[in-house]
């Protein structure tokens, strides 16, 4: 029971040493993946689309 309890205390006392972000920060923050990860998305649409046209154009042919 002690260690847990050390364990408590040394987490609460580390936490109070964090610097959170503000506000403007994570909204920030938060846009920017959102926006990194639509880009990424389209870009592997288009891979699949281009990939699957010339594999369906390959096939057709032969």
């Amino acid at each position: 029971m002690n260690k847990l309890k050390n364990y408590l205390q040394e987490s609460l006392t580390e936490m109070k040493k964090v610097t959170w972000p503000s506000k403007k920060e994570t909204y920030n923050y938060t846009v920017l993946v959102i926006a990194i990860s639509i880009g990424v998305a389209i870009f592997l649409g288009i891979l699949d689309y281009i990939f699957s046209t010339g594999f369906q154009f390959l096939i057709n042919k032969y």
